[in-house]
């Protein structure tokens, strides 16, 4: 299978986060997987009028085109014509090359949250008519429009996030090119499962401190972000805690809330990204599944036995008072 990769409206973090991918030769990982890399507009070598060419081959159907994969939120702008972005070298916008690509394409991929559901770009007054390739927000549409299949019979498949997980991107290619990933295995918003049918709250460091709603207050505190700082890990799906980038890093364990980037409309949440809405002293975002009874009830009672250790530690930036040293066991 060969795989094109297009960059449109977004900064270019996904092709970022996917160099920070935890392997030696990342297109001889590719090149195993039956995966042939035609074209990258920051990895290849290709560029000019042999690229143009290419993407001409592609588009009129004389070269097979398994994987398309867009990076950036399409610009529609002004009034519907895409000329806030033409690709460079064609004159055309790029709005029309990914329409004609697509319609040749077996799949499409959309790359970070910019691409699924129009994010970054589309936040404010929009002035780009940024969108996602089949989602505007939360609303089916977008460029290619909600009833777009691909020739293999799939919708676009959103690798959402700010920036998407490198583990992510090449399990997702992996899968494709093993004919693997079916209409099934995706979620509402165009997700593959294997990360959205999790939560970042798994394998959050900070577990213990939500358990006892033991709350950080400012940015350097090691308790739970979720009460005061904006945190919506326990809402927001991916496995960020449990499949580390670079290594061992996620945003909770670089000291940040989660602020749900595979969402749609995280770019907008209508408070600051590490603050936490509240009505009557109540987190507004309450942890998935969970009514808000329960949650109250939950946390009048944790607070209650919130052991001294934590307590105090929540609102320090190192630890105050160490575990208690008990023996286990029978003996």
């Amino acid at each position: 299978m060969n795989l094109l990769w297009l960059q449109s409206g977004g900064c270019g973090g996904c092709t970022v986060s996917l160099l920070g991918a935890e392997v030696r030769d990342l297109v001889g990982l590719l090149a195993d997987a039956g995966l042939e890399m035609l074209m990258h507009p920051s990895l290849s070598e290709i560029a000019g009028e042999e690229a143009v060419a290419l993407l001409a081959a592609c588009a009129d159907g004389q070269r097979p085109l398994d994987i398309l994969c867009v990076e950036g939120a399409l610009l529609r702008g002004p009034h519907g014509s895409g000329r806030f972005h033409r690709l460079s070298g064609t004159g055309r916008p790029m709005t029309e090359w990914v329409r004609q690509l697509a319609a040749r394409a077996r799949h499409v991929v959309a790359l970070g949250s910019c691409t699924a559901f129009g994010g970054i770009p589309s936040a404010g007054a929009n002035p780009t008519d940024a969108c996602g390739l089949q989602f505007d927000g939360d609303r089916a549409g977008g460029l290619l429009g909600a009833d777009w299949r691909g020739g293999g019979g799939l919708p676009v498949i959103n690798l959402a996030g700010c920036p998407s997980h490198p583990g992510w991107i090449l399990e997702t290619f992996i899968t494709l090119a093993q004919d693997r990933l079916g209409a099934e295995d995706l979620d509402a918003y165009g997700r593959p499962r294997l990360f959205a049918d999790h939560l970042v709250h798994h394998g959050c460091p900070r577990n213990e401190y939500y358990e006892f709603k033991a709350s950080a207050r400012k940015t350097s505190d090691l308790g739970c972000l979720m009460e005061n700082m904006g945190c919506k890990g326990t809402q927001a799906h991916g496995d960020c805690n449990t499949r580390l980038r670079a290594g061992g890093g996620s945003c909770l364990r670089g000291g940040f809330p989660c602020i749900n980037c595979t969402a749609p409309g995280f770019e907008e949440p209508g408070h600051a990204f590490a603050e936490t809405p509240k009505v009557a002293g109540i987190p507004i975002g309450l942890p998935s599944d969970m009514p808000k009874a329960w949650f109250v009830a939950l946390a009048a009672l944790s607070k209650s036995a919130t052991p001294r250790r934590l307590r105090e530690n929540a609102t320090a930036d190192h630890l105050v008072v160490t575990p208690a040293i008990r023996k286990t066991g029978l003996k």
